[in-house]
């Protein structure tokens, strides 16, 4: 057990680490912590020491305090608690927390219960997690200069997700920087009834891997992947327990200076989710969105290297922590990163950024055979955006090659121009299945002109219950992005039912045919304007 204030003034410099991190599904991309730019003396270094903090419910997390230099007794110092992410231990956040230190912030980073050597169970984030927040607040306050009145929270993945919900439940946080979060988390790893397979095996088995589950998630993790309808009630609630959005009307009387960040092709916690929520939010707010997977667009600060990401964190905590007049209040709150254009874009709002729609017409009937995969997927989960992001290389299809008889394929003109995709693509259609149950995957492709289809955005979608043989309608978001269409290039939209990202629920023999009525036209509506 560390010692107390003021103890906490010993100065200690962080050294030579490079220590990789295994991230998974709720958890941080891999990442490293590296030894920070250039050391400074010891009289001016913020101290760092390792604690043994107590948690909620009698038990102990391992957690670090960096204390700015020169921190007296009498001193009181904004204060941010960073809860780690999935399967991630306490130093995670070594570089950015010093880097707060010598800002002049007390920070706090502790391993989130049931991992590592935390105690207690892996609870994903259950009311123990919120209690712990609160429980760690309360210790800094009495072991550290921390100020009651100028609390923050923040973190990746787990992290983010934790200290949004934290927001509802402790009304001494005053900001919050939730970085690559869920604020839905069934609307997150089960989109329109579809398990998202991946995502959620990661999860199990990093959990297994470096901490303790709880009987809770070992039930829920086997019912989700099991497909067990009769227990999707039960998972929905306890979802929705550890979803921000539940405790919106909390978070937003609270009113916590919320900044959100994500990447566009999260495939852990896509943006759709995140974006719906922060138009929901009523307090001072910031949403980012930038090329990636999960954890990428942040995971070079995490490594101490300049980082866009990260950079506004701090801007953020300053304004709202510090008071200081740094101008970010005063930006476009929505700033966006195109996956293939360097520069950043604003926009007042959400709803702004895809307020120019063409619709693309679905006409004609076709028929594909379920169960085969017609080679049209979306990649692999926490790597195929990631290679999209640093050397841009999206899951790819030769559009021509695709056999019709599992995909059904819709292709646009091809534009004279380039074209800006901003926002979120939906699909309306007509299905009519032969069996009650289904899966179909829908994928929207950059078409060049040999062929070759980058994926621009996917989503899945599941029915149950359909009476065999009669139409219904389907109307689909596919997940949000922003993408550039080079001209002479076109839209091509396929239409499978496998995808290796996701659970299928097509039984054998299944047949999906679309139509389009003249009663109700199908069509793809996108978020299209010349560039």
């Amino acid at each position: 057990m560390g010692r107390p204030y003021p103890a906490l003034r010993t100065t200690a410099s962080i050294g030579t680490a490079a220590v990789l991190i295994a991230g998974a599904a709720l958890g941080a991309a891999p990442v490293a912590v590296a030894q920070p730019p250039a050391a400074p003396t010891a009289a001016s270094a913020p101290s760092l020491k390792f604690h043994d903090i107590p948690g909620s419910g009698g038990i102990t997390l391992k957690g670090n305090v960096f204390t700015p230099a020169g921190a007296e007794p009498g001193d009181r110092h904004p204060l941010i608690v960073l809860p780690t992410s999935w399967a991630t231990p306490q130093i995670e956040y070594l570089a950015q927390a010093q880097q707060l230190a010598d800002s002049g912030y007390v920070v706090v980073s502790y391993t989130s219960r049931g991992f590592w050597l935390s105690g207690g169970r892996i609870e994903v984030a259950g009311p123990p997690d919120i209690a712990d927040v609160s429980a760690v607040i309360d210790w800094a306050l009495a072991h550290t200069p921390a100020d009651p009145q100028r609390i923050g929270m923040g973190g990746v993945s787990y992290g983010a997700g934790i200290s949004l919900l934290a927001a509802g439940h402790d009304k001494r946080i005053k900001a919050v920087v939730a970085l690559s979060g869920w604020a839905d988390l069934i609307d997150s790893i089960y989109s329109s009834r579809t398990q998202h397979l991946q995502a959620a095996a990661l999860l199990g088995g990093a959990g297994l891997l470096t901490g303790r589950p709880s009987d809770e998630l070992n039930t829920t993790l086997a019912d989700f992947l099991g497909s067990d309808l009769a227990k999707e009630p039960d998972m929905i609630a306890w979802g929705k327990k550890r979803s921000p959005v539940t405790y919106l009307d909390a978070i937003n009387a609270n009113g916590a200076a919320v900044m959100m960040g994500n990447a566009w092709g999260d495939t852990i916690f896509p943006p759709n989710q995140y974006a719906s929520f922060y138009e929901k939010l009523s307090g001072p707010k910031r949403l980012e969105f930038r090329p990636g997977d999960h954890a990428t667009a942040e995971a070079t600060g995490l490594l101490g290297l300049s980082n866009d990401t990260w950079t506004d964190a701090h801007r953020w905590f300053d304004r709202y922590l510090k008071g200081e007049r740094n101008g970010i209040d005063q930006e476009q709150p929505v700033q966006l990163k195109s996956r293939t254009d360097s520069g950043y874009e604003g926009y007042p709002d959400w709803k702004s950024v895809g307020a120019d729609r063409k619709r693309i017409a679905l006409s004609g009937t076709k028929k594909i055979y379920a169960n085969v995969d017609s080679g049209a997927d979306g990649g692999i989960v926490m790597l195929s955006n990631a290679l999209d992001q640093f050397v841009k290389l999206p899951p790819v299809a030769s559009i021509p090659l695709l056999p019709r008889t599992f995909a059904g394929v819709w292709q646009s003109e091809r534009y004279g121009s380039a074209q800006h995709i901003r926002g979120t693509v939906k699909l309306h259609t007509t299905v009519t299945g032969n069996k009650e149950s289904g899966t179909l995957v829908a994928y929207l492709y950059d078409e060049g002109p040999l062929g070759l289809g980058k994926l621009v955005s996917n989503a899945p979608y599941t029915f149950h219950g359909q009476t065999p043989g009669r139409p219904f309608g389907v109307d689909l978001e596919l997940f949000s992005t922003a993408y550039d269409l080079p001209a002479g290039h076109r839209l091509a939209l396929v239409v499978d039912t496998v995808d290796p990202l996701y659970i299928e629920h097509n039984p054998a023999g299944s047949q999906l045919t679309f139509s389009s009525p003249d009663t109700d036209p199908s069509y793809l509506s996108v978020p299209l304007r010349e560039k």
